[in-house]
């Protein structure tokens, strides 16, 4: 299983630890994942994905997931956060066409 937020894409990173005598040697900062069920309000169901608990941050400031998502570039979403960001906007024009 892959060390990556399902909406961001955000993932592994690597860098030193440096002890105080400067020595240098390589470690990996993990992304800090969380499964989350994530409400959709235009789909009417939760939606359980791996994200990191920034993007949950993320996601509660700008009022839930829709709006999380229609108001993200899709250059900055997975390819999975894109098709789900598609089934959000078609349930939107749904449900304000009827």
């Amino acid at each position: 299983m892959a060390r990556k937020c399902d909406l961001t894409g955000r993932g592994v990173q690597t860098g030193n630890n440096v002890s105080h005598a400067k020595n240098r040697t390589r470690r990996r900062f993990l992304p800090n994942l969380q499964v989350a069920s994530l409400e959709s309000e235009a789909l009417g169901h939760s939606v359980s994905m791996r994200v990191c608990a920034s993007t949950i941050r993320s996601i509660e400031h700008n009022g839930g997931l829709d709006a999380y998502l229609l108001g993200t570039a899709n250059r900055k979403l997975t390819t999975e956060a894109q098709k789900l960001k598609r089934r959000v906007q078609r349930a939107a024009a749904k449900t304000k066409a009827a």
